[in-house]
């Protein structure tokens, strides 16, 4: 929990203090690649974390990435240059790749299903805490002490994890035969292809037009990369993401679809919901994290009760039904927002996207890992960390385009530069200023409503969900349920 709330925090943090280290750095025009480069440098390397963690102890690969982390966050604090704090947010991702993968391998490998719902509600209040805390800290920090502390402060909740860890955990051995081996063209088509997705839905409708050759032929890349993966994983020895896990079981697909969409649903309404509250109802800038706090909640609280009765009765297939209800409801809802909605309705629609979210997605990761056996938990969660990973940077890509398409030339202004800034249109006339608000209304009725037509996928997913027994002790047969006990005679 300490190493998620660590690399929740950051990503929040830096994008507040954004602004200030353009103005001490300069490098504009490279400024989107400090995002860009950490979330690529992540999703391509949660796999290779995932089956890292498979091959080798759980707990070493873990406090390796977690070490990484923190040795970039310190290159990131001292960088000279905007092309170095690149490198250094790179190398910084790909230690969040193994935070990431490696925690969820960890509450799989120390918590059989069963016994996991307990446990839901505190990886939903860190998840929820990383992402209301983390423009605070930022903005306290940058603004107190320089931007370079938002980098800096990672180091001493990283260090009291790692000595944490090395004292206290204790991870079962993985007995396994033979020699371990990493599968070295897997790594580099799976790499190859998530470079090209994450690249296309960051540079399309923003860099280059939707339909133009560049995002078209780096649709088709991915897709040829994509097959020569799956060809090459089906010759590996230790596939890099043994196709076992997607066709064992269908829990473990249709796990991956919730993960996706829930995603793209958490990420975007956490992007657009405070930039809509800031232009359109005239919240305060600078408690931009606050503005998500009726979402929050419901999560919290909706993850914490799906989880207790998940463990008391082992059902839980209701959970992801209802859960998809309210992310279409909710964001069908919020997709009627117009310049009079008022802010309780607006944080009414939020709390239902929250319930929806706090009902699907650690239920679903709890479905995935108990739909594969113990020996691929690390390859499964690294994938269903990597399906909502993606999910979100294509919903992100898809709501920005419609932004952009929605908000008149002549005010738009940039979704991060008007989220994080609060001035952005001080310097609009009336006229131009009551333009820009009509627009950012609309555009956020058209974001919500695709956001409610992806949603509605989720769905037929989770109706199809098997609800399989879930594993009472770790190393059972996921299929299998739970013997009863025997009365002595």
């Amino acid at each position: 929990m300490l190493a998620l709330l660590l690399s929740m925090l950051d990503g929040f943090i830096v994008g507040t203090a954004m602004p200030a280290v353009v103005a001490d750095l300069g490098g504009l025009d490279h400024m989107s690649w400090v995002v860009t480069g950490y979330t690529l440098a992540t999703a391509c390397s949660t796999p290779v974390w995932g089956k890292l963690g498979d091959l080798f102890p759980c707990k070493t690969m873990f406090l390796a990435s977690v070490v990484l982390f923190l040795a970039a966050s310190v290159l990131c604090g001292m960088a000279p240059s905007m092309d170095t704090l690149i490198v250094s947010r790179v190398l910084q991702g790909l230690g969040a790749g193994g935070i990431g993968a490696g925690a969820f391998a960890l509450i799989g490998v120390l918590l059989p299903p069963r016994e996991r719902g307990r446990y839901q509600g505190m990886v939903a209040g860190v998840m929820a805490l990383g992402q209301l805390g983390g423009p605070l800290v930022g903005g306290f920090v940058t603004g107190h002490l320089g931007w370079r502390w938002a980098f800096y402060i990672n180091v001493p909740l990283g260090v009291i994890c790692i000595a944490w860890c090395w004292i206290m955990l204790r991870v079962p051995a993985a007995r396994r035969q033979g020699k371990a081996s990493l599968d070295w063209w897997g790594i580099a088509f799976l790499t190859g292809a998530i470079s090209a997705c994450v690249m296309a839905a960051t540079w399309a409708g923003s860099t280059y037009p939707w339909g133009s050759w560049q995002i078209i032929g780096l649709a088709v890349l991915a897709l040829a990369l994509l097959a020569a993966f799956i060809a090459a994983e089906r010759r590996a020895r230790e596939p890099l993401m043994p196709l076992r896990i997607y066709s064992g079981h269908r829990n473990f697909p249709l796990s991956a679809v919730l993960l996706t969409v829930t995603g793209i649903a958490s990420f975007g309404a956490t992007l657009y919901l405070p930039l809509y509250q800031q232009v359109v109802q005239g919240a305060s800038a600078s408690h931009s994290g606050l503005l998500l706090l009726p979402m929050m909640i419901a999560t919290l609280i909706t993850s914490n009760i799906a989880g207790k009765v998940m463990t008391a009765t082992g059902r839980y297939k209701t959970f992801p039904v209802i859960g998809g209800v309210c992310l279409t409801v909710g964001m069908g809802l919020l997709s009627t927002m117009g310049t009079d909605t008022s802010r309780i309705a607006t944080s009414a629609s939020m709390a239902i996207v929250g319930a929806g979210t706090g009902l699907t997605m650690q239920m679903a990761n709890t479905m995935a890992q108990n739909a594969v056996a113990l020996r691929d938990i690390g390859s499964a969660s690294a994938a269903t960390n990597l399906f909502r990973n993606l999910g979100g940077s294509l919903g992100i890509a898809v709501f920005a385009s419609l932004f952009t398409g929605a908000v008149s030339g002549g005010t738009a202004q940039s979704p991060g530069a008007a989220a994080h800034s609060g001035h952005a249109t001080e310097h609009l006339t009336a006229a131009a200023h009551q333009a820009y608000v009509h627009d950012v209304a609309h555009a956020t009725h058209l974001i919500f409503l695709t956001g409610a037509c992806i949603a509605l996928t989720a769905l037929p997913a989770a109706v199809f969900i098997e609800e399989v027994p879930l594993r009472g002790k770790p190393g059972s047969d996921p299929a299998t349920p739970r013997p009863k006990k025997v009365a002595a005679s």
